[in-house]
C-alpha cells in the first residue's frame, strides 16, 4: 500500500477485502500456530523480513497450498528486486550535464538579462561539484534560440544530461520551469516549476542550485552543497545590477563594456560588500584598451583595485584572480606576479577555460615560453571547444613560434565555429601580412565586422596596403586615425606599425613611444611578436624593450 522509497500511499480508494478469493495468503482464517508466526512477520523501511527459525507458513488445509505460496513468492522477490535494485545495484551517476540557455517567456527582451544571467548562475554554481563535467557558457549559448533536440546536443556536448529552463515575469512574479532531460533517451528525468517573487530572486537562485545538484549526484557533502548554495549577496537589487553587467559584458564591444561597468557600479552601491560585482567591474576594466574604450593608464588602475576588493572580500572568486593575473601581465609587465595570480585562478577553479586561455596570451606568451603557452590554450580549448575566441587564441602561440601553417590551418578550423569572429579574422590577417601575403591579409581584414569601429583593425589593414603598394589609400586611413586618436584611445602600437609599413620609421617610433608610455598589452609582447620583426634591428627598437623590462609595476 505504501512506496517503501518515500512513504508514498500507492492504494487509492478502498482497499479490495481481504476475505476476497483473490487474497487467500492474508484470510483470517488460521490453521493451528498461524496466528503466532503471521505476528512473527515484520517490516523494516527498506523490505518484510521473515524471522529466523521459520521455514514453511503454515497454510490452512482449506486452501491449496498452492495458491499462497505462489503469491507470497512473487511479492518478496518484487519487494527483494525493488531493494536490490535500489540499494545494491551499480547506480549509473551523472557525471556531465549542459544548462541550456533559459528561454525568457516574458514577452519582454528587456528581461533578456534575466534569462541568461540565471543560466550562467546555475553554471557557475554547478561547476562546484566535484566529478561533474559542466559545459561552459559559450558552449551552451550557442544553441540559443534554436530548436535541437536533447539527442543531437547530447552527442554533440558529449553530455548525458540535459537542463531545459523556463522563465516568466509577470510584474514582480517570477516563473521558472526547469526540466532535467537524459540525452539518450531524451527522457525527462525531472522536472520542477518555481513561483516567488521578485524580492525572493537570490534564495530562489540558491534553492535551484541546490535541487539540480541533489538530482544530479546522490551524495553532496556539506561543503559542496555550500559552495553550490553560495550566494555573494542577499540584496535582490544588487544582484539584478550584477545580472545586468554580466549580460552587457558577454556582448563584448565597447559601448556594451561601458554599460557593464555602470551596472557593476550600481550593484557596489546597493551591497558595498559583493565581491562578485568588483570581479566583474575589473573583468570589463581590463578589457577597456582593447575595445578603444580607454587609454590602459586611465583604466588599468582601476582595475586592479577592483580585483584586489574582491579578492579581500572572497580569496576563492577565479576570475578575480584572472583578471589581476591580466593586470599584472598586461599593465605592469610584471610576468612573475602575473603567473602567480593566473595559477591561482587555475587552482581555484581548474575547469575554467578563460583562465587557461588568458595565462596563455597574455603571461606565457610574454614570456616567450611558447609551448607552455599552447599547452595552455589547448587546455582550455577542451574544456570550451566551441568558443571562438579560445579556438582562435590557440594558433597564437603559433603563430609567436613561427609555426605559420599551424597557425593558419587552427584558425580556419576556428572559422567554422563562427565565420565572422573579428579576433580570428585579425589573427589571420597578420599571420598572412608577417609571411608576405599581403592581399590575403587585406580580404581578411577587410572581411572582419567592426572594421570602421575598430582603429587596431583599420591601422593592421593599412600596413598591409602599405606592404601591397596601395600607399595612398594606406596613407588616408592612418590621417583617419591619427585624427581620430585626439578624441578617443587608439592603439599606438598599429599606427607604428602602419607607419613603419609606409616607411616612415621616425614617425613610427614616435607612435612607439607613446605606446610604452601608455603601458599598452602589446608593448609586453614587442621582444618576441613576430610582427616586429622589421624594426628588430633598430638601435631604438632594442632600447624600447629594455625600458619595458625595467619598467615592472607591482
Amino acid at each position: 500500500m505504501y512506496c517503501l522509497e518515500d512513504g508514498t500511499a500507492l492504494a487509492q480508494g478502498p482497499v479490495p477485502s481481504l476475505d476476497g478469493p483473490a487474497t487467500a495468503i492474508l484470510h483470517d482464517t488460521f490453521g493451528q500456530g498461524e496466528a503466532e508466526t503471521r505476528a512473527q512477520i515484520h517490516t523494516t523501511d527498506q523490505t518484510a523480513v521473515l524471522p529466523s527459525g521459520i521455514s514453511e507458513i503454515q497454510v490452512s488445509k482449506s486452501f491449496d497450498k498452492r495458491l499462497l505460496v505462489a503469491p507470497l513468492a512473487l511479492a518478496l522477490i518484487v519487494i527483494g528486486g525493488f531493494v536490490g535494485y535500489r540499494y545494491f545495484s551499480a547506480t549509473k551517476q551523472i557525471e556531465s550535464i549542459a544548462v541550456m540557455p533559459f528561454v525568457n517567456e516574458s514577452g519582454n527582451a528587456d528581461v533578456e538579462y534575466l534569462s541568461d544571467g540565471m543560466t550562467e548562475s546555475l553554471i557557475s554554481s554547478l561547476t562546484k561539484l566535484p566529478n561533474l563535467n559542466v559545459k561552459a557558457r559559450s558552449s551552451v549559448f550557442r544553441y540559443k534560440g534554436k530548436e535541437t533536440d536533447a539527442k543531437k546536443i547530447g552527442d554533440e556536448l558529449n553530455v548525458q544530461t540535459i537542463l531545459n529552463g523556463r522563465v516568466a515575469q509577470r510584474g514582480d512574479q517570477l516563473t521558472l520551469s526547469l526540466e532535467l532531460v537524459d540525452a539518450a533517451t531524451e527522457n525527462a528525468i525531472w522536472s520542477q516549476q518555481y513561483s516567488r517573487k521578485q524580492s525572493d530572486l537570490v534564495s530562489l537562485q540558491s534553492e535551484i542550485a541546490r535541487d539540480v545538484s541533489s538530482k544530479l549526484k546522490s551524495k553532496l557533502s556539506g561543503t559542496d552543497v555550500a559552495k553550490v548554495e553560495k550566494s555573494y549577496t542577499v540584496n535582490p537589487d544588487a544582484y539584478q545590477f550584477y545580472l545586468k553587467g554580466r549580460f552587457q559584458w558577454n556582448k563584448r564591444t565597447g559601448e556594451a563594456l561601458k554599460q557593464a561597468v555602470e551596472f557593476f557600479d550600481q550593484a557596489i552601491a546597493e551591497d558595498p560588500n559583493y565581491a562578485l560585482a568588483y570581479s566583474g567591474l575589473a573583468e570589463a576594466y581590463v578589457l577597456f584598451p582593447n575595445f578603444s574604450v580607454a587609454a590602459p593608464t586611465d583604466c588599468m588602475p582601476k582595475a586592479k583595485a577592483a580585483a584586489l576588493k574582491a579578492i579581500e572580500l572572497d580569496d576563492s572568486l577565479a576570475e578575480a584572480h584572472a583578471a589581476l593575473g591580466i593586470y599584472l601581465s598586461a599593465y605592469s609587465w610584471n610576468q612573475a606576479a602575473a603567473e602567480k595570480e593566473f595559477r591561482r585562478a587555475i587552482e581555484l577553479n581548474p575547469t575554467y577555460p578563460t583562465a587557461h586561455q588568458q595565462f596563455s596570451n597574455y603571461c606565457l606568451l610574454s614570456m616567450g615560453r611558447f609551448d607552455d603557452a599552447l599547452a595552455e590554450a589547448k587546455h582550455a580549448e577542451k574544456l570550451d571547444p566551441f568558443s571562438p575566441v579560445i579556438s582562435a587564441d590557440v594558433a597564437w602561440p603559433l603563430y609567436f613560434a613561427r609555426r605559420y601553417d599551424e597557425a593558419i590551418t587552427q584558425l580556419k578550423g576556428s572559422l567554422v565555429l563562427d565565420p565572422n569572429f573579428a579576433v580570428t579574422r585579425r589573427y589571420l590577417g597578420t599571420i598572412y601580412d608577417t609571411r608576405g601575403m599581403y592581399n590575403e591579409a587585406i580580404a581578411e581584414y577587410r572581411k572582419s565586422p567592426g572594421l570602421d569601429d575598430d582603429p587596431y583593425l583599420r591601422a593592421m589593414l593599412a600596413r598591409s596596403l602599405a606592404k601591397a603598394g596601395q600607399r595612398a589609400e594606406a596613407l588616408r586611413i592612418v590621417d583617419e586615425i591619427v585624427s581620430e586618436s585626439a578624441a578617443r584611445y587608439v592603439p599606438a602600437n598599429a599606427v607604428a606599425l602602419a607607419f613603419a609599413a609606409l616607411d616612415d620609421k621616425e614617425k613610427a617610433f614616435v607612435w612607439l613611444e607613446k605606446d610604452v608610455a601608455q603601458r599598452a598589452s602589446r608593448s609586453a609582447q614587442y621582444s618576441v611578436n613576430p610582427i616586429w620583426d622589421d624594426l628588430r634591428d633598430d638601435p631604438r627598437f632594442a632600447a624600447l624593450v629594455k625600458k619595458i623590462e625595467q619598467s615592472k609595476l607591482d
